[in-house]
C-alpha cells in the first residue's frame, strides 16, 4: 500500500538521517523510479524532504523537522519494548511487529530513541523450548485475517482423542466456524469460535488447512473474549480428570519428584519416611498416562501403593518389557 510506504520513508529518514535512493528502494522493495514518485508525493503533501547530490548525497528531511509520537513517556515506552516482538512466536508475525517497532523508534525524539535502544539491548526473549522446537503456525495469518474481517472460516482440524483404547488418537475433521478471537497462552495460540454446537476452542497449530469464506461471521451480541476465556479455562480446569497416586520412593527419587515434576501436586500431609529412608507420598498427576510415564522412568526406585489398577498396569508393562528383552537377547 502506497500510504504505508510513504510513512515508512518518513520514519526511515527520521531514524537514519540520510539515505541514498538505492538504499531506500532496496529497503522498501520498489524501483528507484517509484521511489522518486513517492518523494514527489511527500513534498506535495508538505513533508520537507529533499535530495543532496554528490558521492555523499542522498535523501533527507529538513533539519529539526520530525513526526512525533504524541504522549509517549519513558514508562510507556519501557512497557512496550519489554513486550519484544519475538514473544509472538510465529516468524511472520514477529517480522511485522519488528517492522512496526522500528517505525515507532524512528519517530521518537533523540533522547527517548537512545533510551529505547538501551532498553532493548537488556532483554532477550527465546520462545523455543529446551528441545529446540516450537509449534508450527502456518495457518495463523489466515485465522487472523478471518478474525479481523469477521468472516466465516472453513478449517480441517486435527481432533485429539484424550482417551486411549477408544479409537484413533488423532483424526482430521472438517468444520465451518465463526471465528470470534485469538488467544495467546504462553507461546501457544488458540482460536475461539462459535459453531452449531456452541463455543469451541481450537489450537491453531492443529489446523491443517484453513479457507476464508465470503460469508459474514455471526458474532454473538456483547461477546467478551477475555471473559469467555477466563470462564472456559476455569471450567476446563475443574473438569480435568486428574489422578491421585500413592508412591513409595527411594530418597533420591523423592527429591527428583519434588524438583523436576513441577506439574504434579504433592500432598505434604500424606508424606512419611520409612526407617530405611524411603518416602511415601501422595502425588496428583494431570492424567494417568503422565503418571504411567513418570513411574516407569523411575524404575526400581519407586513402588506404586495406590490405585491398584495403575499398580497392575505398571507390573504388566514391566513383565512385557522383561519378556521382550529375553526374546531379543
Amino acid at each position: 500500500m502506497r500510504a504505508d510506504r510513504l510513512l515508512s520513508i518518513v520514519l526511515l529518514l527520521q531514524g537514519h538521517g540520510r539515505l541514498t535512493g538505492r538504499e531506500l528502494s532496496e529497503r522498501l522493495e520498489v524501483s528507484e523510479r517509484t521511489l522518486h514518485r513517492d518523494m514527489e508525493a511527500l513534498s506535495a503533501a508538505g513533508v520537507p524532504v529533499f535530495a543532496l547530490r554528490g558521492s555523499r548525497g542522498g535523501w533527507q528531511l529538513m533539519d529539526n523537522w520530525r513526526m512525533e509520537v504524541p504522549g509517549l513517556d519513558e514508562a510507556e515506552l519501557r512497557a512496550f519494548l519489554m513486550a519484544q516482538p519475538r514473544v509472538m512466536g510465529d516468524p511472520r508475525l514477529a517480522g511485522a511487529a519488528q517492522s512496526a517497532l522500528a517505525k515507532l523508534m524512528a519517530s521518537l525524539p533523540e533522547p527517548l530513541r537512545e533510551r529505547a535502544v538501551s532498553i532493548r539491548q537488556r532483554l532477550h526473549v527465546d520462545t523455543t523450548g529446551w528441545r529446540g522446537t516450537a509449534e508450527p503456525l502456518p495457518m495463523l495469518p489466515i485465522v487472523q485475517d478471518a478474525v479481523s474481517r469477521d468472516r466465516k472460516l472453513a478449517i480441517r482440524y486435527w481432533s485429539v482423542n484424550p482417551e486411549r483404547g477408544t479409537g484413533p488418537r488423532r483424526k482430521l475433521v472438517d468444520r465451518v466456524i465463526d471465528p470470534l478471537g485469538i488467544v495467546a497462552k504462553g507461546t501457544t495460540w488458540y482460536l475461539v469460535a462459535n459453531t452449531p454446537r456452541g463455543f469451541r476452542t481450537y489450537r491453531v497449530s492443529r489446523i491443517d488447512h484453513a479457507t476464508l469464506l465470503d460469508k459474514p461471521c455471526q458474532r454473538p451480541p456483547g461477546f467478551d473474549l477475555a471473559a469467555h476465556w477466563k470462564s472456559s479455562t476455569e471450567q476446563f480446569t475443574e473438569g480435568w480428570k486428574r489422578v491421585d497416586v500413592t508412591l513409595r520412593l527411594e530418597p533420591g527419587a523423592a527429591e527428583e519428584m519434588k524438583i523436576w515434576h513441577l506439574n504434579t501436586k504433592i500432598d505434604e500431609t500424606a508424606t512419611s519416611i520409612d526407617p530405611d529412608g524411603w518416602v511415601t507420598m501422595r502425588v496428583q498427576f494431570d492424567a494417568q498416562g503422565e503418571a504411567h510415564f513418570v513411574i516407569l522412568g523411575l524404575g526400581p526406585r519407586v513402588e506404586v501403593l495406590d490405585p491398584p489398577a495403575l499398580r497392575d498396569r505398571i507390573a504388566a508393562d514391566i513383565t512385557s518389557m522383561y519378556n521382550l528383552l529375553r526374546q531379543s537377547g
